[in-house]
Order: structure tokens, then sequence, then C-alpha cells
């Protein structure tokens, strides 16, 4: 920071003590034009508003009358209609009136035939087809916001003809036979409560009126700062420090902070560092960082005293002595605008989520490599199988019934048919996620892949069963491929019951227009060290098994964006957790 130059100061001292009264003075008409602006716009937005709101509940008053009278309603239906309209907070009343303002309906039934407003008033209100607007007193001394205009849900040939009948003579009070108002204009008014937007336009007045003190406290200071900016230097050097302080350190920031005071002593912590660190700030503040963090932390002060800034260097640290966390680290000093050390400032960020992300696209980018591996020698494998397989049955029809060689002939056929298995799963897995979506009932699906499995989980004493959630939506997804991700998880769960048990299926909505699916089984369970790999391909304890099919299964669901959790316990079971979105999975066909 570079020290304020002697000129600039000469300039200040010389400065004529009217230039700063009149600044004062000006600052004081603009906070007050401000100040007033800002009321007559907060009204004029409060009347806005409320008037809006009484258009749209005539308008949604004259459309229920419109329909009810489609509907052949009577009186007390339109009664009714009219309590519920009314029946919110901060309505007062919603009535219908005739032209002389006589009540036809009233949201208080006990007002129909009293009078609302006297004829010259109605006359002075100039009632029509536009929404007006009015403040007014009610009898108990009550403000109140009052809309009115015309009130015609139907055009008035329409409204006799549907009111010469009986049946309407209950619903069109207005057009009873031997009414006054019969034929004439009809007026509906709605009055809305204004206390509670009264006592929000006195309190954001308030806020105003403090806001502009503050605002005129601070120009009236910064211009008397400068008027005595010779005499007070001292404390012209106290704000300026102030101010170096308030540039640096930055509240609520998403990374944590921490600053050190011209003695070395921590001055401040904000809460990103404590959630970091797990260490509480009450217990750190005004102690030297070396006897609270890491050595590996604190080996940065010896650089930034040296004059030399640290940008986003990497490490590792542990605040409690077990755990190392990845860290990035920057820090710098603190200096005044003359150049005084005021302290130094530590910034540093979690680097676990970015290194779990790069970790997850390493290995997406493994089994992209993987898969088109896998596709390319399963191409080429597939072809000489095929005639391997011909030999086979070839040479086992040419040995007699019950020879060894007729055994080994069949045994070279089912390994053929074996690696044929496998390079499908390969396949399978090195194939591109394009997927043909549509819209889909899941709990028919989930029943189809059920019938699929349940012979093979009867032979094995296995109980099947499946809890369908009544509200299951219909989502677009791809059937084909979904069916193909549940019977792995079925046929993984059936192999895990050598001894019988239970394969239970759950599906619901998971309340944002999605479905969860849960396949649960009563089996061994999966070790919990083998919990993080099962995912990936070619991962399996069973001796038998490829390790691709959990593998598909991932890429199937997170090709329709969603995603499956696993939860298990040794002895006890395993519970695979599937979540899909309700939107199209991007990219593909419909």
């Amino acid at each position: 920071m570079q020290k304020r130059p002697k000129v600039w100061r000469k300039v200040v001292a010389n400065v004529p003590p009217w230039l700063y009264l009149g600044s004062v003075f000006i600052l004081v008409g603009i906070v007050v034009v401000m100040t007033m602006r800002n009321t007559h716009r907060e009204k004029s937005l409060t009347a806005q508003t409320l008037l809006e709101k009484g258009a749209a509940l005539i308008k949604a008053f004259e459309s229920g009358a419109r329909t009810g009278m489609g509907m052949h309603w009577r009186g007390d239906q339109f009664q009714v209609l009219l309590e519920e309209m009314a029946n919110q907070p901060g309505i007062f009343y919603l009535a219908v009136t005739g032209e002389d303002g006589l009540i036809l309906a009233d949201s208080d039934k006990g007002k129909i035939g009293s009078r609302l407003h006297g004829p010259e008033e109605m006359k002075a209100l100039a009632i029509g087809a536009k929404e007006k607007w009015r403040v007014t007193s009610l009898a108990d001394g009550r403000k109140a916001f009052e809309v009115y205009r015309d009130f015609a849900p139907l055009a008035r040939r329409d409204a006799a003809e549907y009111c010469e009948e009986e049946v309407w003579q209950y619903a069109c009070p207005w057009s009873r036979p031997g009414s006054s108002q019969g034929t004439g204009r009809q007026a509906i008014f709605i009055a809305f409560d204004v206390a509670p937007f009264d006592a929000a336009l006195a309190e954001d007045m308030h806020n105003t009126v403090i806001l502009s003190a503050i605002l005129l406290l601070l120009g009236v200071g910064g211009v008397m700062t400068l008027f005595w900016a010779q005499s007070y230097r001292f404390s012209r050097r106290q704000l300026q420090d102030t101010r170096a302080f308030a540039s640096e350190i930055i509240n609520n920031l998403p990374v944590g902070l921490i600053t050190t005071d011209s003695d070395g002593k921590l001055a401040v912590v904000n809460s990103a560092a404590e959630r970091i660190s797990g260490l509480k700030a009450a217990d750190i503040m005004g102690k030297i960082p070396e006897e609270v963090l890491p050595g590996a932390w604190c080996s940065l002060r010896d650089v930034v005293d040296k004059g030399e800034p640290v940008m986003e260097h990497e490490t590792e640290c542990s605040f409690d002595g077990e755990k190392n966390l990845p860290l990035s680290l920057s820090a710098s000093k603190i200096l005044n605008e003359e150049g005084t050390h005021l302290g130094n400032l530590f910034i540093f960020r979690d680097l676990g989520e970015v290194r779990r992300l790069q970790e997850e696209v390493r290995r997406k980018e493994k089994l992209a490599a993987l898969g088109s591996l896998a596709a390319g020698v399963a191409h080429e494998i597939r072809n000489p199988l095929s005639s391997i397989k011909g030999f086979a049955k070839y040479f086992e029809g040419q040995c007699a019934e019950g020879s060894q060689g007729r055994e080994l002939a069949a045994v070279m056929a089912q390994e053929v048919d074996r690696l044929n298995r496998v390079i499908t799963e390969l396949l399978d897995f090195a194939r591109p996620s394009d997927l043909k979506t549509r819209s889909t009932d899941v709990g028919s699906l989930i029943e189809h892949s059920l019938r699929l499995v349940r012979q093979d989980a009867e032979g094995k004493k296995i109980t099947v069963t499946f809890d369908r959630n009544a509200g299951l939506p219909v989502i677009a997804i791809d059937p084909d491929r979904l069916t193909q991700a549940l019977l792995n998880l079925y046929l993984n769960a059936i192999q895990a019951m050598e001894n019988g048990g239970t394969l239970a299926v759950r599906a619901a909505a998971d309340g944002r227009g999605g479905v969860r699916i849960e396949v649960e089984d009563s089996g061994k369970g999966i070790a919990p060290e083998s919990l993080s790999s099962i995912f990936n391909p070619y991962f399996t304890t069973k001796s038998s098994g490829t390790g691709l099919g959990l593998a598909i299964v991932q890429k199937i669901i997170e090709a329709h964006r969603g995603e499956v959790k696993v939860k298990s316990t040794p002895d006890r079971g395993t519970t695979f957790n599937i979540l899909l979105p309700v939107g199209r999975p991007e990219g593909v066909a419909s």
C-alpha cells in the first residue's frame, strides 16, 4: 500500500469550510428526496397489489357464478361460493349490489337486503367495466381498501334466459321476479383489510428513515472526517486500519478465512474455517497459530513474512491428529494505506469434494476405455467361438453314445456357451447408453420382470413379494434397459439366498415426481470392505461370476439420470435403492 502524498494533505487542509457545509446540505436534500420517493413508490405498489388481487377475485367469482349457472346451481350454492371466496385472510366482505347500493348478495348472509352505500355515493363512485379502488372506513372505524366494478357474469339476455326457470330464481337474486333491481346494473365490491399493508409500509418507512439516517450520518461523518483530517490524524489512521481489515475480511465466505493481528495472534476465524477444521473460534482466538494449527499450515507463515504471497498451495493437514484433509491454501500480508503491517491473511478450501470428482472422472474415463477395448475383443472372439462350437457339435455327433470323446465334446460346447454369455455381458457393458424412452407404468414393468425370475426363485424356496404404491407416476424410461437392470439385481439376490429366503421389491413415488425402487433380499449380505467396489467392472465375490452385472446396472440407471445406492449387513441381507427422476434423460430418443 502506498502512503498518501503530502500534496493531497495540503489540499484537504486548504478546502474552505463553507464547501464542507454546502456538501452537507446537498447530502441532506438528496436523502430527503430519496426517502419521499421511496415512500410514494411503496404506497403505489401496495395499491396496485391490492387492486390486482381484488380484480382476480372478482373475475374468479364471476367465472364461478357463470359455471354455476351452467350446472343449475341454486341460491344456497351461490352463497357458499361467495362465502368461501371471502373466507380468506385480509378480506372484510364480498358483496353484489344493485345500482342504488342495495345488497343483493353478501358474504355475510344477514346483510342481504340492507344498503352497502347510498345512491348518491354509488353515483359518485362512477362504477364501470374496469376495476377501481378507494380507501374507505367501515362502521367500526377500521380502514378498508375497496375494489369495485360492474358485475355481469353473463350477458343480460343470457342471464334473463337462465333465470326465467324456477330453478334459477334462487341462483339469480338480482333477477328474481318482483325485484326492483332485476333489470338494473349490478356492482361487485370486495374490501381488504389494509392494516397489514399499513404496518408493512410503516415498517418499510421506518427502515428507510433509519437507512437514510445512517447514510446521512456516514456522509456527514465522511465530510467532517475530511474537514478535521489535519487535527485528528491519529483518528484517521485508525479509520484506515479498519478499512484495510474490512476490505480483506469478508463474512460468510464458502472458504475458510483466518487472520492474525500485528502480534501474530489469531484475530478472526470465520464459520467456514470452523467447519473445515473442526476447531471452535472461541477456543483459538488470541492464540499463536503454532499452538492450535498443523505444522504444514503454519510453515507458510515464514514464506509470508518474507513478503512472498502464497496462492493455491495444495497440502494435507490434520487438525485433529488423525484424519488428513486435502486443502488449498492462500496467504498474504495485510497492510494499511500507509504500508504498516497489520497481520496476515490465510484462505483455505477443502479439496475433498474436488478430489472425489476428479477420481470419479478418472474412473469413468477408465471404464470408457475398458468398454471400448472389451467391445473390440468381444467381436474378435465371438466369431471363432461359433466355429469352435460347431466343431464340438460335429465331434459330439461322431462319437459313440456314452464315450469319453462325446462327453468332452459336450463340455467344450458348454464352455463355448459360457464364454458367449460372458461376451454378451461385455458387449452390454461396452454398448453406448442410448435409451429409447417412452412413458411407462413402472409398477407393471416391475411385475413383468418378477414373473421372469419367479420360477428360479421358487426352485430355491425363495418368497417373492412386491409392494406397489398406489400413487406411482408414469415416467419416461427405456423399459427394456430398466428390465435388464432389475433382472441383474434379482439374479444376484437369488444367488445370495442358497437356502431360501425373501426377495422383497418396493416401489413408491419419491415426492418430486420420480420413482424410488427398493430390491431387498435376506441373503448372506456383502462384506463392508467390498461395498465400495461392487459397481466396479470385473469385481466379484462369486467363483463363477464375471463382475459385470452390477456395473451394467449402474450404467443403465445413470443413463436415466438416476442413482443407485446399496446398504448391506453381513448375514442379514442387502438392499439396493434406485431413484429414477421424472424428467426425460438428456440426449435420448423418444
